[in-house]
């Protein structure tokens, strides 16, 4: 269900945006489809549980935001890079403290 929350979100900040914009950071979006694709690995794998899965999706959702904050009066400067970035990181950790704490779920298959 947040999953789907999560993606109706994107698609419409991005269907808001300017075509112009939404090019202007390929770096951020490869990272956080990085990140997603870790989170759902370790669902899939058993390293995260669902209201953890749940709570880096949050986490995820705030980058986003972020991101289209920045990207919404058409430029993304230095500094709201240097700060999606920063949150990026911190998300990154935040993903990988999850996965390799000692609590486990049976595998998703």
């Amino acid at each position: 269900m947040i999953k789907i929350k999560l993606l109706a979100a994107l698609a419409a900040a991005a269907l808001a945006l300017p075509a112009v914009a939404q090019t202007q950071t390929p770096g951020i979006d490869k990272r956080q489809a990085n990140q997603e694709a870790r989170i759902q690995k370790g669902v899939q794998s058993g390293q995260l549980t669902p209201k953890e899965a749940g709570k880096l999706e949050k986490g995820q959702a705030k980058v986003a935001s972020k991101e289209a904050k920045a990207k919404a009066d058409g430029k993304v400067t230095k500094k709201e890079r240097k700060k999606i970035a920063k949150s990026q990181d911190r998300q990154g950790k935040k993903i990988a403290k999850e996965k390799h704490d000692k609590q486990a779920t049976a595998p998703v298959r």
